[in-house]
C-alpha cells in the first residue's frame, strides 16, 4: 500500500534547488515523485493514464513565464556579450555560443519535461489526492515477474457468472484436491484475469473462449500479500464475451477455523474420527477454491464432492445425484445454486445423522454427529416456527427447497448463515432437556433466529462491501430479537437486547470507537468490523427507527428494500431510499439516519425542567482521558427521535415524541408534571442526564418504582452509573438510586445493577483495594441478600424467573455470599458420590459446579466428567467452573490445553480467558498467557477476529495502573504493525486509561460512601 507521506521524500533527479537559474518554482511549491515510485514499472493500459492527461498547456505556460521572469532579472548582469563603445553589439565569442546552446537545450528539455507533468504538480496539494501512483505501480509476483495489479480490491475488468467446483477431501491424509471452472464476462478489454487464491498449490490453468473447443494453457502469477493470482491471457479478452477459466489445485485441510478445515472428535466408542467443514466469511473462500472473493461479485455454483461412501456430504443446495467413482469412493453432485456471494458457499463431509420436517415446500433438517441426534428436536421445531414468521413478515418466501442446520463439533463463532446450509457451534443448536438451562434455551433460539434472518438480510440482499457489514449483521440482530418477541414472548429476549445495548454503548463511548459504516480495506480491518457496533449498535439504530416511523411503515420499507435488491447487493443509502419511498416526503430517513451511521459514538441529552418548559440539549457522550489525543466533538450533531413519558400518562397515550435535530431545543408540555422520563424503554440510542430531576426520579423509584417499566428502571441505573464515570454525576447519587432494589423483582434492573456494582468490585479487588471491595460486596448483599435467600435450587418458575435464579446463585456462590456455597458444595458432593449419575437442576448447575471446583478433588472429578459428557450444555458449564479455580497451576494448564485443543477444545479458549481474568488469582495469569502465546493465538484465530478482540479485551480490562498501561502499549508496539494497529488494542489502551482515571476520581469518594 502506498502512503501519501511517500510524496514528501527528496527526489533522486537533478536537485533543481541547487541550480537557481534552472529552477522555475520555489522549492516548497513543488512536490516530487518519490524515489520508490520511479524505480518501479509503470502501468501498461492506456486507459490508466486518462485522468492525468488534462490541460498540460497551463503547466507549460506557468513554467515558461516563471523562467522568463527569472531570466529577465539577470539581463543587466550578463557579461557574455561584448559591446562597442558606441553601444553596438559585437559578434558573440565561440565560448558564448557554446554556453548559450547548452543553456537553450537544457531549458527546452526542462520545458518539455514539465509539459508532460500533470498540472496538479504545481498546486499546494500536489497529485497525491488522486493517488495515481497507486494505480501505476505494480508489485512482483512470486516468480519475480511483474504482477499486473496493485490494489487490494479486484479490478473491474471481468465479473464471474458461474463456478463448476469439484472437490475431493481425504479424511485420512487430511488433504484435498480440487478443480474449478469459472465462467467470466469481460467488462473492459484486458489481457489479465485477477482473482483470489490463498494457500492453494495450483498445478494447471487454462482458458477457453465462448464457443471455443480448445482450452489454451495460460501463465498464472501469484501475489500472496493480497491473496491474488493473475491468469495472463494469450490474447486480448474482448468486451461482452464470456470466457471459462479452468484451474486445478490441491491443499491441506486447514488446522485453523477458516477455509476448508478439519475437526477431530470421538465417536460413541471413543474412537477418533475426522470431520471436514467450511467457514468462509469474510475472506476464506479463496483458501478452498480460486474465486472472486468479494461480496458484490455474485455468481451461481455447481458443486461436486467426492467422498468415502460411508460419509455424508452437504452443501448449499439439495443433492442431485450420487455416482460411483472408484472402489469405496462416490461423487455427490448438488443442484446449481442461486446467485450468491462466495462467502456463503459451504460444504460439510462427515458422519452425520438428521431429523427433518417440511414447511411451506422446504425441508428443514438438523444434522449432528450420531451421539447427539437426540438433542436436535428443539432446534427443528424452533426453525420451522421462525421460518414461517419471516416469510410472512418479509412477504418473500424462503427460496430454496431445503434448509440444513448442522452442529459442528469445533467451531469458532456461534454460527454461520451459509445459504441453505447453516453451520453452528454445538452449544448454540443442541438442546438437552436434562442439562440445558433456561439461558441455554434462549441462546439457541436467538442464534437460530439470527441465522434465519440472514437468509434474507445478507444472502438474498448482500452488503456491497464490508464497510456496510451492519446491513447484514445489524439487521439480523434486530430481527432475531423482534422475531423472538413475536413468537416466543415468554423468553423475554428484549431484556437480553437491552443488556447488549448497554455494553455496546460502553465500547462506543471510547475514542477508539468507529462509525457503524466505516471504510475498510485490509483483512484485519474487515475482521474487526465483526464487533458489537456492527451487530448491536446497528440493531439498536433499527429499533429506534422502527419506533419513530411506526412498525407498519418500517415493515413496508423493509419489503421495498428486499424486493428492489434481491439477488443483488446494496449500500446503506439503498435502505434509506427504500424507507423514503414509503414516507413519501413526510420524513427524510436518509438525512436522519446518516447522522447515526456515519458518526462514531452517541449523544448525551441533558434535560432541564422548569414548570411546563423542558429544555433539551445534545452533546457527544465521550470519556476523555488524554485531551490532546481526543477527537473534537463540537461538530457532532445527531437527529435524535426523543421519546418521553410523564406522570400524567393515561395508558392510551403514554409515549410522546420529539425530533431533536439542533444542538438545543425547548419542549412545552400541556401541563406541569411531577416527573418526566426520556428515552422510553431505552428504545433510543442515547443517554439522558436529568440535572436537578435525578432527585425526583430517585424518590419515584423509592415510592412507586412500578410507575416506570422494568426497562426504564434498568435504563436509569445504567445512565446514572455512566454519568458518574463521566464525572457529570456523583457516585453517591448513583448508589442512592439503587437503594430501592430490595423491592425490585424484575430481571432487567436487577441484572443491570449487579453488572455495574460488579465492575466497581472487580476494579477495586484487582488493584489492591480488597477491604474497599469487600465493602462493595457487603452493599450488594444488603441490597440483594433477601432476593438470594428466596431462590430455590430447582428448575421451577417462568423462564425469566429461572434465568434470574441462575444469575443470583452463581454470583452468590462465586463471592461466598449467604449460605450459597455451603448448599452448592453439598449438592456437588452428592453428585460426585453418584459418579455423576445424579440429576442436577440445570439452572443452578453452574453454581454447583463452581462451588465443587474450589477443592482439588472436585476439580479433578469435574475434568474427568467433562471428558466423558455427551451434553455440550453441561460441558460449557463445567469448563466455566474449571476456570474459576484459585489454583494457579490448574489455570495455566487449562489455558494451555485449550490452545492445543487436546482435552478442552480451542473454541473454548476465549471463554476460559474471560473467566480466568475475572478472578483475583487469574487476571495477571491471563495477560501473561496472551503475551507468551500471541503468535499462536494470532495464527489460530486470525488478527482482528471477534475471538482475538475478546481475548485482548478480557485479559487487559481489569488493569488500572500506569505500569500496566505502559506494559500493554509496549507489548503491542513490539509486535507486527498489523497487531499494534488493531482497533481492539487501541480500545484496550483507552479502557486502562479510563480505569486509572476512575480510580483517581472515585477512590476517596468510595471510602467515604461505603
Amino acid at each position: 500500500m502506498i502512503e501519501n507521506s511517500m510524496f514528501e521524500e527528496e527526489p533522486d533527479v537533478v536537485d533543481l534547488a541547487k541550480e537557481p537559474c534552472l529552477h522555475p518554482l520555489e522549492h516548497d511549491e513543488v512536490e516530487y515523485e518519490p524515489r520508490s515510485s520511479r524505480l518501479l514499472v509503470r502501468g501498461l493500459g492506456e486507459h490508466e493514464m486518462d485522468d492525468d492527461e488534462e490541460d498540460y498547456e497551463s503547466s507549460a505556460k506557468l513554467l515558461g513565464m516563471s523562467f522568463m521572469n527569472r531570466s529577465s532579472s539577470l539581463r543587466n548582469n550578463m557579461s557574455v556579450y561584448r559591446q562597442n563603445p558606441n553601444g553596438s553589439c559585437l559578434v558573440p565569442s565561440t565560448r558564448t555560443m557554446v554556453v548559450c546552446t547548452v543553456v537553450l537545450v537544457v531549458a527546452v528539455s526542462l520545458i518539455m519535461a514539465i509539459y508532460l507533468l500533470p498540472k496538479c504538480t504545481f498546486t499546494k496539494e500536489g497529485c497525491h489526492k488522486k493517488n495515481h501512483t497507486m494505480e501505476l505501480i505494480y508489485p512482483l509476483a512470486t516468480n519475480g515477474k511483474l504482477f499486473p495489479w496493485a490494489k487490494i480490491r479486484l479490478p473491474p475488468d471481468v465479473v464471474p457468472l458461474h463456478y463448476d467446483l469439484v472437490l475431493q477431501p481425504n479424511l485420512t491424509t487430511l488433504k484435498f484436491a480440487g478443480s474449478v471452472k469459472i465462467v467470466v464476462n469481460v467488462v473492459q478489454v484486458t489481457w489479465k484475469i485477477v482473482l483470489h487464491s490463498s494457500g492453494l498449490n495450483i498445478t494447471k490453468a487454462t482458458i477457453t473462449s465462448t464457443g471455443g473447443h480448445e482450452a489454451k494453457p495460460v501463465e498464472f502469477l501469484e501475489y500472496p500479500l493480497h491473496d491474488q493470482i493473475a491468469v495472463m491471457a494469450p490474447e486480448a479478452l474482448l468486451v461482452g464475451q464470456n470466457y471459462t477459466v479452468n484451474i486445478e489445485y490441491s491443499s491441506d485441510l486447514s488446522d485453523t477455523y477458516y477455509g476448508f478445515y478439519k475437526i477431530s472428535y470421538k465417536d460413541e466408542n471413543s474412537k477418533q474420527r475426522w470431520f471436514a467443514a467450511t467457514q468462509f466469511e469474510p475472506l476464506a473462500a479463496r483458501s478452498a477454491f480460486p474465486c472472486f472473493d468479494e461480496p458484490a461479485l455474485k455468481a451461481t455454483f455447481l458443486i461436486k464432492i467426492k467422498r468415502d461412501e460411508k460419509l455424508t456430504t452437504l452443501s448449499n443446495m439439495p443433492k442431485k445425484a450420487t455416482t460411483p467413482v472408484t472402489n469405496g469412493i462416490v461423487q455427490d453432485e448438488f443442484f446449481v445454486s442461486l446467485k450468491m456471494s462466495t462467502y456463503l458457499v459451504a460444504f460439510v463431509v462427515a458422519d452425520l445423522k438428521n431429523v427433518t420436517r417440511e414447511t411451506n415446500g422446504s425441508l428443514v433438517s438438523v444434522y449432528a454427529i450420531p451421539q447427539h441426534l437426540n438433542q436436535v428436536g428443539y432446534a427443528v421445531n424452533t426453525t420451522v416456527k421462525l421460518l414461517e414468521f419471516y416469510q410472512k413478515y418479509f412477504l418473500i418466501n424462503y427460496p430454496l427447497e431445503k434448509l440444513d442446520l448442522v452442529a459442528i463439533p469445533d467451531f469458532q463463532s456461534g454460527a454461520m448463515e451459509n445459504w441453505g446450509l447453516i453451520t453452528f457451534r454445538e452449544t448454540t443448536l443442541l438442546f438437552d432437556s436434562n442439562t440445558s438451562s433456561a439461558r441455554d434455551k434462549k441462546l439457541i433460539t436467538a442464534v437460530i433466529a439470527h441465522e434465519l434472518a440472514h437468509q434474507w438480510f445478507g444472502n438474498l440482499v448482500t452488503m456491497e462491501w464490508w464497510n456496510d457489514l451492519w446491513l447484514n449483521e445489524g439487521f439480523a440482530t434486530f430481527m432475531q430479537y423482534f422475531a423472538i418477541e413475536e413468537i416466543f414472548p415468554e423468553l423475554h429476549s428484549d431484556e437480553d437486547f437491552l443488556n447488549l445495548i448497554f455494553k455496546a454503548m460502553m465500547k462506543d463511548s471510547l475514542n477508539s470507537s468507529h462509525p457503524v459504516s466505516s471504510a475498510v480495506q485490509s483483512s484485519e480491518q474487515i475482521e474487526e468490523m465483526f464487533d458489537a457496533l456492527s451487530y448491536i449498535k446497528g440493531a439498536s439504530l433499527l429499533l429506534m427507527l422502527k419506533h419513530y416511523l411506526t412498525k407498519d411503515v418500517f415493515q413496508a420499507g423493509i419489503e421495498v428494500y428486499l424486493h428492489n435488491h434481491n439477488y443483488g447487493s446494496a449500500q446503506s443509502d439503498d435502505l434509506w431510499d427504500s424507507m423514503n419511498e414509503i414516507t413519501n416526503g413526510t420524513l427524510d430517513v436518509k438525512k436522519l439516519m446518516k447522522t447515526w451511521i456515519l458518526q462514531k459514538g452517541f449523544p448525551l441529552v441533558t434535560v432541564v425542567r422548569k414548570g411546563k418548559i423542558i429544555s433539551v440539549k445534545q452533546e457527544k457522550f465521550l470519556y476523555r482521558v488524554e485531551p490532546e489525543n481526543w477527537t473534537s466533538d463540537a461538530s457532532y450533531l445527531w437527529h435524535i427521535p426523543l421519546t418521553y413519558t410523564t406522570s400524567s400518562c393515561n395508558f392510551t397515550h403514554c409515549t410522546n415524541a420529539y425530533l431533536l435535530d439542533q444542538k438545543s431545543a425547548v419542549i412545552e408540555l400541556p401541563e406541569e408534571v411531577e416527573w418526566i422520563k426520556f428515552n422510553v424503554d431505552m428504545n433510543g440510542y442515547y443517554i439522558v442526564h436529568y440535572t436537578e430531576d435525578w432527585k425526583t426520579l430517585i424518590d419515584l423509584l423509592k415510592k412507586t418504582h412500578t410507575a416506570l417499566s422494568p426497562k426504564d428502571r434498568a435504563n436509569l441505573i445504567n445512565s446514572i452509573f455512566s454519568l458518574a464515570g463521566l464525572g457529570k454525576e456523583s457516585l453517591e447519587k448513583a448508589f442512592e438510586l439503587i437503594d430501592y432494589l430490595n423491592k425490585e423483582s424484575s430481571t432487567a434492573p436487577l441484572t443491570q445493577a449487579l453488572f455495574q456494582l460488579s465492575l466497581i468490585y472487580s476494579l477495586l479487588e484487582k488493584n489492591g483495594e480488597q477491604q474497599l471491595a469487600a465493602r462493595v460486596m457487603h452493599r450488594i448483599e444488603h441490597l440483594l441478600g433477601d432476593k438470594i435467600d428466596q431462590q430455590r435450587w430447582t428448575d421451577d418458575g417462568t423462564l425469566s424467573e429461572r434465568e434470574l435464579r441462575s444469575t443470583l446463585l452463581a454470583f452468590a456462590c462465586t463471592h461466598d455470599m449467604r449460605n450459597c456455597r455451603t448448599t452448592a458444595t453439598e449438592m456437588f458432593e452428592k453428585w460426585m458420590k453418584s459418579n455423576g449419575t445424579m440429576s442436577l437442576p440445570s439452572d443452578v448447575m453452574k453454581a454447583i459446579f463452581t462451588a465443587g471446583a474450589k477443592s482439588s478433588d472436585g476439580w479433578e472429578f469435574l475434568l474427568k466428567m467433562y471428558s466423558s459428557s455427551v451434553s455440550e450444555a453441561e460441558k460449557s458449564k463445567m469448563v466455566e467452573a474449571l476456570a474459576s479455580t484459585e489454583d494457579v497451576r490448574k489455570l495455566i494448564w487449562l489455558m494451555q490445553n485449550s490452545l492445543e485443543g487436546e482435552v478442552i477444545r480451542a473454541q473454548e479458549l476465549s471463554h476460559i480467558i474471560a473467566t480466568v481474568s475475572q478472578n483475583l488469582p487469574g487476571y495477571l495469569l491471563a495477560w501473561d498467557f496472551v503475551k507468551e502465546n500471541w503468535e499462536k493465538l494470532a495464527r489460530k484465530f486470525h488478527l482482528g477476529s471477534y475471538t482475538i478482540q475478546s481475548i485482548i479485551s478480557w485479559s487487559t480490562s481489569q488493569f488500572a495502573t500506569k505500569a500496566h498501561l505502559l506494559e500493554v502499549k509496549s507489548f503491542f508496539e513490539s509486535k507486527s504493525e498489523e497487531s499494534s494497529h488493531l482497533r481492539c488494542v487501541k480500545e484496550a489502551i483507552d479502557t486502562i486509561q479510563l480505569n486509572i482515571q476512575w480510580m483517581e476520581r472515585n477512590l476517596a469518594k468510595l471510602q467515604e460512601l461505603l
